[in-house]
Parts: C-alpha cells; structure tokens; sequence
C-alpha cells in the first residue's frame, strides 16, 4: 500500500461521510502538516463538525522542509500550500487534495444539445440499465472532448460508445 498526504478538505469530507477510517485501509501512513490540523481545529472552534486528528493514531502530523516562496502569492490555505509542499519533498506519496477548489475540474451545465443526447442514449441504451446520470456525463464528455472519464462505474461506461472516440480511458485503470 502507498503512503498518503491529506490536506484538510478530503479529511473533513471522509469524515462527514463517516469514512475517515477508510483511509489506514488504503494506505500505509497518512501525513498531514500542522497547518491542516489547524486549519480543522480553526473549523471546531467555529462551530464546525470536523475530525479531531489526535482522534487518530494512523494521522500523523509532518511538515514540509520549505514551501516554494512562489507559491505564497497563490490563494491558498495554510494547510495546502503545506500538503503541496510535503508532498513536493515526498514525491511517492499520493497525496489528497480538493481538485476542484484548487481549480482543477469546472462545473459545466447541461446545454439543450446535451439533454438531447442524453435522450438519444437513454433511448439506444434502453436495455443496459444506464441512467440519466450516465447519459449526462457522457454527454457532457462528448462536448467536451475529453478522452477520459474517472468512474467508479466501469460497467456501465464500457458499455457507452462516445461519438468523438472509439472508446473513453476509464480511471481508475
């Protein structure tokens, strides 16, 4: 199993969901720097329902050597700039960070074109068991033209034939 550095969104999201404890499952030891836990008990004093990290013998707390002074400009919290910066130090580490506050995913909306293909696919697929979600993010990948797709739905996205490739990378591999 591989090692794991967390900032603070993944673990306040595992834990809402109550499945925090899934991490010590999926890895052999999960780093966080001082600034996340901060940034978590900041979240407690506030009012919030967040994980306590001295709750959690498997957490351990680690910090970076250096955060790149480029990187101070950018509009992040404390306990991101000091994930990404442990995990620059530590480059075998996989490392949990929110993707989509950080910028690296949009939210896109259904256009009129989208929810036609959907209910072409709907109608091609009838007896496949996709659904409207399905359809849609198809759709969407589509438009898009997005080669690949993370799912944890592999059987169903096998299944869909894109329009603008033969076949969608599935992640996880």
């Amino acid at each position: 199993m591989p090692d794991a550095i967390s900032n603070t969104s993944p673990l306040l999201y595992l834990y809402r969901i109550e499945a925090i404890e899934w991490l010590p499952r999926l890895f052999n030891r999960i780093w966080v720097p001082s600034g996340v836990v901060e940034e978590l008990r900041e979240g407690q004093r506030r009012g919030f329902d967040g994980p306590d990290p001295r709750s959690y013998s498997w957490l351990e707390v680690i910090d970076p050597n250096a955060t790149p002074s480029e990187w101070l400009s950018l509009d992040l919290g404390p306990g991101e700039l000091a994930a990404m910066a442990l995990a620059l130090e530590n480059r075998t580490h996989v490392v949990l960070l929110d993707d989509m506050l950080a910028g690296a995913y949009s939210v896109v909306d259904l256009t009129i074109e989208d929810y036609a293909r959907c209910n072409d696919l709907l109608k091609r697929y009838a007896d496949s068991d996709i659904g409207f979600v399905d359809a849609a993010v198809l759709a969407v990948v589509e438009r898009l033209k997005e080669p690949k797709l993370a799912t944890l739905d592999g059987r169903h996205f096998r299944l869909l034939r894109p329009r603008h490739i033969d076949a969608l990378h599935l992640l996880p591999g």
